[in-house]
């Protein structure tokens, strides 16, 4: 038993040391800092793993703040860059397990976005709803449920149309893009041969839509952190700062309309705006790789494994496909 402590502790020192010399390693430059940490990432994913309680146990303050601090951080991203090239050089060596990943990632994709598309539908509604019982019975509330109500005032829920039309915004723009309904404006990939097109396309995934979703969140999460806990962290705050805050850490999730009976859940924009980035990192992974699939197996694989949706009109598909 005493040996196996032993062990246990010596391993634990030699990877202590190891962290330590990459630490030192990291500090060397910026070619150093990046495969410091690139290196670094194997050993932080499996040890997030074992202490799963020193982020997830929300009800310790100081894990809640790691949480925060570790969702924005540069640990995070060398972590999933790091997955992300395990991914990528197995579907490289496999295209098949490439192929289920596209598919996977199109269906996250398409199955939100089709879920949420009805919010479009519930909006309408809610606004006839609306409008039929202000003008015909000059009501001031309006209730929803049956045994237990939810009650709220008229402008509340005129108001909450825009959290519809956000989740729209959001939830649905990854499957809009595997739709192929994004605005483009073409200046020369019309003109490019197949080829070309597909490298075009590789390049603007990792290029312009990943680091754009990344800015975007690394100033959403924060942001979305500010409305749900005091004292606020901060972007610019340490982890030894952090958890010094959470010792007077509470949950102070923001509940302020933009009028006095109005809607009062604006947190859930910050919500929305995060997992927003997700959806578009995620779906910008499947674009490079259904890009480089269809760019190796040539033309005939254009459009394999999509699942589009069909207008059932044909002269609609048509002015779909032009656009």
């Amino acid at each position: 038993m005493e040996d196996e402590i032993a062990c246990s502790g010596f391993f634990r020192a030699s990877a202590e040391d190891t962290v330590s010399c990459l630490d030192k390693f990291e500090m060397g430059g910026p070619l150093q800092y990046f495969f410091g940490n690139l290196l670094e990432a194997p050993f932080n994913l499996i040890y997030a793993i074992i202490h799963w309680d020193m982020w997830l146990d929300w009800s310790n303050s100081e894990s809640l703040m790691r949480f925060i601090y570790y969702g924005a951080s540069a640990e995070l991203f060398f972590v999933l860059f790091f997955i992300f090239l395990i991914v990528t050089g197995v579907g490289f060596a496999r295209n098949t397990f490439m192929w289920a990943c596209v598919r996977v990632l199109e269906g996250i994709a398409n199955g939100v976005g089709r879920f949420f598309a009805w919010a479009g539908l519930l909006m309408v509604l809610q606004q006839i709803t609306i409008i039929f019982m202000q003008r015909v019975f000059a009501v001031s509330e309006i209730s929803l449920g049956f045994g237990m109500t939810f009650t709220k005032d008229v402008s509340w829920w005129s108001e909450e149309l825009k959290l519809y039309n956000a989740m729209i915004v959001c939830l649905c723009a990854a499957y809009t893009f595997v739709q192929g309904g994004q605005v483009r404006v073409d200046l020369l990939y019309a003109n490019m041969s197949y080829r070309t097109k597909r490298a075009f396309d590789m390049f603007g995934s990792m290029v312009f839509m990943i680091p754009a979703a990344l800015l975007t969140w690394l100033y959403g999460w924060f942001f979305l952190w500010r409305h749900l806990v005091v004292p606020n962290p901060s972007a610019s705050d340490t982890l030894d700062r952090l958890l010094a805050k959470s010792r007077a850490l509470r949950w102070n999730v923001e509940t302020i309309g933009f009028s006095p009976n109005g809607f009062n859940a604006y947190f859930l924009f910050k919500v929305l705006l995060v997992t927003f980035t997700l959806m578009v990192i995620l779906q910008a992974i499947a674009f490079f790789y259904r890009s480089y699939l269809e760019r190796k197996e040539g033309p005939d694989s254009e459009g394999k494994y999509l699942d589009k949706d069909q207008l059932g009109d044909p002269t609609a598909e048509l002015v779909a496909d032009i656009h």
